[in-house]
């Protein structure tokens, strides 16, 4: 009597494992999307960060040029003031000439002294115009060098600012290379769920009659009981029925999942926290769980589900669903979940 009334409650409508579901793919799709966002940030700050580096590089080579620019400026200032200044004395030197000369033509006695003072006043000024042709030399190479600098200071101007123009076109382009990104992963976590949501509508078909196989979130549950003796990793001939109807219904639903979403279903061993007791097959429940996963891919392939497309974890006691050291919460937690999900 109390196993039928087990059996009546157990079929009555449950819909907190929908609610679970439906909230399970929202964070799903939320987490996708951070993901996607994160990514999008640092191949963003990266393509900023390296014509940050470009502009800098630019803008050292323009303070550089300025200063130089300012150098040859400053040379060329002392170079106009030289030659003011041998301008000047050269006028002065030619106004004692032509007055000594003058004074010579009148016939004023001047001395043999004067003769020779206007001889070395002579010989002054022509010194005088050498220098003064030399520094216009200079001035003349001063200039050119001015104009060249002022050319590379306009092309290195020009450079910066065809950067900054790719620069934003790159930032354009990464920006909406993001907004893509993020639409075509919604739409494949989109597809994903419910490809999810028929997979597993079809497993509560035909599992449906197993108390002990249920729906907890976006994972399909087998109690350990239903396909391993206790303590082992060998499935049991019940195990093997379970696994071949889920194979089924998975080998089914693979032929209307597009190529493009690469897709697994992930196999995931949990224990109770009960320790493996020394001198058996496993050391420890890592060990065991691991074991019981890997023997369920193993049964799935010998099926026919495609080894690229299955998953084998081990979390021993890690993970339980149920807290607690009762006999039920241990029974709870010794389990094989299933999940299909993304690469």
């Amino acid at each position: 009597m109390a196993l039928a009334r087990n059996r009546r409650s157990g079929r009555n409508v449950d819909y907190w494992p929908g609610f679970v579901d439906a909230l399970s793919t929202l964070l799903l799709a939320i987490m996708f999307m951070l993901t996607v966002f994160v990514i999008g940030q640092f191949i963003l700050t990266r393509e900023i960060s390296g014509k940050d580096e470009v502009l800098n590089r630019l803008n050292s080579q323009i303070a550089e040029l300025t200063q130089l620019l300012a150098l040859e400026k400053s040379n060329n200032q002392d170079a106009n003031d030289m030659i003011a200044t041998l301008q000047a004395s050269l006028a002065a030197a030619e106004s004692d000439k032509s007055r000594l000369q003058s004074l010579l033509d009148q016939g004023s006695g001047v001395s043999d002294a004067a003769n020779a003072k206007i001889a070395g006043l002579s010989s002054d000024l022509e010194a005088e115009k050498q220098i003064s042709a030399k520094a216009q030399n200079q001035l003349a190479l001063l200039n050119q060098q001015i104009a060249a600098l002022r050319a590379q200071l306009a092309a290195v101007e020009e450079a910066l600012q065809v950067s900054e123009a790719k620069d934003k076109d790159s930032q354009a382009r990464i920006a909406d290379l993001g907004r893509r990104l993020n639409v075509a992963l919604a739409q494949k976590v989109q597809e994903l769920n419910r490809y999810r949501s028929d997979f597993f509508g079809r497993l509560r078909e035909i599992l449906s009659d197993r108390d002990n196989i249920r729906v907890v979130g976006d994972r399909f549950v087998f109690q350990s009981e239903v396909l391993f003796p206790s303590g082992s990793d060998e499935l049991n001939d019940a195990g093997r029925q379970e696994l071949a109807k889920l194979a089924s219904a998975l080998l089914e639903i693979s032929k209307e999942i597009p190529d493009d979403i690469d897709w697994v279903l992930r196999v995931d061993g949990h224990t109770d926290d009960v320790p493996i007791k020394p001198g058996g097959k496993f050391t420890d429940n890592w060990e065991l769980s691991s074991a019981r996963a890997a023997s369920v891919v193993r049964y799935l392939i010998s099926q026919g589900v495609s080894p690229d497309r299955l998953v084998a974890a081990g979390f021993a006691e890690f993970e339980p669903i149920a807290e607690g050291e009762t006999p039920e919460a241990r029974a709870q937690n010794r389990r094989i979940e299933f999940k299909l999900t993304e690469k």
